[in-house]
């Protein structure tokens, strides 16, 4: 089945990225999320990176219109998706809200559609089981931002077919990113599975006095030539994403190295929660 309508719901900075390059590739895309407000915001956004795009000489203003003309916008889950060949459900990383998110567009979307899940950790095969049409059914993790970040993780369920991934794998790489299968359903996937072993091990240095914040990061992007360091990369992704996911990692592995250390803890009761705003673990300690 060729794809040639796709459909986005939610609209945040994932949402709305996955969007722009969706019509940047030629795509037909319906952006759909709970508030109107927030698919404004999110096709604001895409003008100003795009009108940056056209200063730069890498786009005419004639591409720049076409692609957001390729784009249309809906609000909640409904009959906008019901001609979408693929739907990508970016919204907050939350199973039960995905779960419910999902039995919906299985009601909407015609038969032959394919449901993607851009979640970061979470269970395919659990959000695919709230469907009719699990082996339609798999994860596509774009990474922030969107439109710079070149891989995609394409993750199957246990039902998932050997066309949904091809297909999947087909739509990401017209979009100029670069797949790799995740071929069994493991919390936090490729990626996530490795960097929350850095982000724990690093608070682990912290909390044993070995070094600070700064000095940690500091190590990993000039030792290892990481472009952040990972206190640096959660204070932008968002102090309580970690959290979560790490709580997410200890109770579906049952380990208890995957568990939260108390440093976090402390971040998340505090309110710091980073995302850019100089919060986060550059304030721990700090009055």
């Amino acid at each position: 089945m060729e794809v040639k309508k796709i459909g986005v719901l939610g609209a945040g900075a994932m949402g709305g990225g996955i969007a722009q390059v969706a019509a940047a590739a030629g795509f037909d895309v319906v952006l759909s999320d709970v508030d109107k407000a927030i698919v404004d915001r999110a096709l604001g956004r895409m003008n100003d990176f795009l009108a940056k795009s056209v200063e730069k000489g890498k786009m005419t203003p004639e591409q720049k219109e076409a692609v957001l003309g390729r784009i249309s916008t809906a609000t909640g889950i409904g009959e906008a998706f019901a001609g979408a060949d693929l739907v990508i459900e970016a919204i907050i990383e939350d199973l039960q809200a995905k779960k419910e998110a999902f039995a919906k567009l299985d009601a909407i979307c015609k038969p032959e559609a394919f449901l993607a899940t851009n979640t970061s950790s979470m269970s395919i095969t659990v959000i695919a089981a709230a469907t009719k049409r699990p082996e339609k059914v798999a994860g596509m993790h774009f990474f922030n931002p969107p439109p710079i970040m070149k891989l995609v993780e394409i993750i199957r369920g246990y039902a998932t077919s050997d066309e949904t991934v091809a297909v999947l794998s087909a739509v990401a790489q017209k979009m100029g990113k670069t797949t790799v299968e995740v071929k069994k359903d493991s919390p936090g996937f490729i990626v996530n599975r490795v960097l929350m072993a850095q982000f724990i091990e690093a608070i682990r240095l912290l909390e044993e006095g070995v070094a600070t914040v700064e000095d940690i990061d500091t190590a990993v992007k000039l030792g290892l030539n990481y472009p952040m360091g990972p206190f640096e990369l959660q204070d932008f992704a968002g102090v309580d994403i970690g959290y979560h996911v790490a709580n997410y990692f200890c109770e579906e592995f049952k380990d208890t190295r995957w568990n939260p250390p108390l440093a976090l803890k402390t971040l998340i009761r505090a309110g710091r929660l980073g995302r850019k705003t100089g919060a986060g673990w550059y304030t721990y300690g700090k009055k």
